[in-house]
């Protein structure tokens, strides 16, 4: 993706002992490439966004253990109900897709994975703010996160039988079908990260084009469609996770 300057960046640059500094964290995963002030944006950028979460869901959990005003449901939108409206939709798509007592036990890993990945692509809404899923880095982290939980689980739960399933239903097949389906699983975080990546880095920098030319009135369609950006690349990346640790975890029989 073309690299453009962001409030982050900026400011790293004004600082030089930061930008000599940055230069001893050494490579970046992607392209293994010594990162330089540029670089460090994404890692700000996504420690800024935890940073900024875990502040909001301290103080909606401090308005849970209120309960006289929790039972009363809010007749505005608020930080509790755009919490309770947000996680619940994820919990009810990873329920009807993993059934109830898989949603309980790995909606840590979906909630979270949305949460991070809905407030890193909010930020691209924000003059002066490169959102980090813009950064291939980022997403690949994501991604990988992603694949070796559903691997995990899948041993976890199935053993040998979540190896033997890779095979197919026959022995005889197996040489044939082995291949295809192991590619076919780790081609899975690619997936994710490229399309999270190219979504909102082409979206971001279409916007920012925009904004530079005329910041008055005419970003606003281009804002309205990021808005969709950001909530369908937050939805599809949570649905595919769903997807994958719902097959992973269910439950295989080796055929002989």
């Amino acid at each position: 993706m073309p690299e453009h300057t962001g409030f982050l960046t900026y400011l790293l640059a004004m600082l030089p002992g930061l930008r000599e500094n940055a230069r001893n964290l050494g490579h970046s995963f992607v392209g293994h490439h010594r990162l330089d002030y540029r670089g460090l944006e994404p890692i700000f950028m996504s420690l800024l966004v935890m940073i900024v979460f875990i502040l909001l869901a301290i103080e909606v959990r401090a308005k849970f253990q209120r309960l006289d005003e929790t039972v009363i449901p809010e007749e505005k939108l608020t930080l509790r109900t755009f919490f309770e409206a947000f996680f619940g939709f994820f919990y009810n798509m990873a329920r009807d897709i993993m059934g109830a007592d898989n949603a309980k036990r790995y909606f840590p890993i979906i909630g979270g994975s949305a949460a991070f990945i809905f407030f890193s692509n909010a930020t691209s809404l924000l003059p002066g703010f490169n959102p980090p899923t813009s950064s291939l880095n980022v997403t690949v982290g994501c991604a990988l996160f992603i694949f070796l939980a559903f691997n995990y689980y899948g041993l976890k739960e199935n053993g040998w039988a979540y190896i033997a399933h890779l095979a197919g239903p026959k022995w005889y097949l197996a040489p044939l079908i082995f291949p295809v389906e192991l590619i076919s699983t780790c081609v899975r975080p690619v997936t994710l990260a490229v399309r999270l990546m190219v979504n909102i880095g082409v979206d971001h920098l279409v916007g920012s084009i925009f904004l530079g030319l005329i910041a008055v009135l005419v970003p606003v369609p281009i804002m309205f469609l990021a808005v969709i950006v950001i909530l369908v690349q937050t939805l599809v990346f949570c649905l595919l996770s769903c997807i994958y640790i719902g097959l992973a975890t269910e439950k295989h029989e080796h055929h002989h």
